[in-house]
């Protein structure tokens, strides 16, 4: 059952962060949603849209010839305004959109239907829309048709949300960080920004687990977890890599404030362990990299972290230690997304 419709829009951008599903690659699941609906209603274009800050990003679509637009020009953005559906007969006659560019340009919207997809948080992510070029009135069969097709594409977005999660401490799984992380090395590079890794791990974890049992370092686990990210940004992307190891990218972050981030968190965690919340003697040690101009791929980067995390801890641990981007660098380890 969804839940209550709710109009918080903060709230709304924090959920559609938390369903990792933005700039991904196509899945077959959504892809098939919009083919169907293009053949069953017999329109030209069709899309499942999801409402960014400021853009409307399509998950699927067919007939538009692009990944995004504005969002001040998108329909869907009204959409979700509502839990009903938006019908429109003739955009040309509609004062919202009569001058809109995607009706008086490319690609001619005329008519348009739009079901919103609302979440079981009761969140409206965004629209599935079925868009024709000439004008047109929608039956009810058709508004059936498509809202049955929404609960889909949200049944769907849902179970890729839990399957991107780590059910322990809620960060992003393994896949989903590397995924995510990938974007941004490609974001990164093609703009010339910043992006800066860390490696995070907990100090002699094995030592917590046999003293005090397998339930107990759970608890750790978690609550490092929680901590580290209380010093993050909403557009960090924090992962558990596995066991009591966390991974973090950080978009516009130059190597120096990678390194004064991390020993924040690092200072944050012995605190708390003292006052003894993490656990006693809870400390972690963090690997810090930045990537290189002419990296094209997360892997170098990632495996300058991983050198420095184990540094730090062959040095005693409890401490920062960063490795400078630079290129060549052999790996030791495989990275299995």
């Amino acid at each position: 059952m969804l839940g209550a419709f709710k109009c918080d829009e903060p709230g709304r951008l924090r959920a559609l962060e938390r369903m990792n599903v933005l700039d991904t690659a196509a899945q077959e699941p959504f892809e098939s949603i919009v083919k169907l609906v293009r053949q069953v209603l017999h329109v030209p274009i069709c899309a499942i849209s999801l409402i960014d800050t400021n853009r409307q990003w399509f998950k699927a679509q067919r007939g538009l010839g692009s990944a995004e637009t504005d969002r001040d020009v998108s329909f869907c953005t009204h959409t979700i305004k509502s839990t009903d559906p938006m019908v429109i007969r003739d955009a040309t006659k509609d004062a919202r959109f009569a001058a809109n560019p995607l009706v008086t340009g490319d690609p001619g919207i005329r008519s348009y239907i739009g079901i919103p997809l609302t979440t079981s948080e009761g969140y409206n992510m965004g629209a599935l829309c079925a868009i024709d070029t000439k004008p047109r009135t929608f039956s009810d069969d058709d508004r059936a048709v498509l809202v049955d097709f929404a609960a889909l594409a949200v049944g769907e977005l849902e179970l890729r949300q839990i399957a991107s999660t780590d059910v322990l401490t809620g960060a992003l799984s393994r896949r989903a960080w590397f995924d995510l992380a990938h974007n941004e090395v490609l974001r990164a590079a093609r703009h010339s920004r910043a992006l800066s890794f860390l490696i995070l791990d907990i100090d002699h974890f094995k030592l917590i687990n046999d003293k005090f049992g397998h339930p107990h370092g759970d608890k750790v686990i978690r609550q490092v977890a929680q901590i580290a990210q209380t010093q993050l940004r909403r557009t960090d992307l924090f992962g558990r890599f596995g066991g009591e190891e966390f991974v973090c990218a950080l978009p516009e972050t130059s190597f120096g404030d990678a390194l004064q981030l991390a020993e924040r968190i690092r200072t944050s965690i012995a605190a708390h362990s003292r006052e003894g919340i993490a656990g006693p003697d809870c400390t972690v040690s963090i690997g810090v990299s930045s990537l290189n101009r002419n990296e094209q791929t997360i892997d170098q980067a990632f495996e300058r972290a991983d050198q420095a995390l184990y540094y730090a801890k062959r040095t005693g641990r409890n401490r920062v230690h960063g490795a400078p981007a630079v290129t060549n660098l052999a790996g030791n380890r495989q990275f299995a997304r």
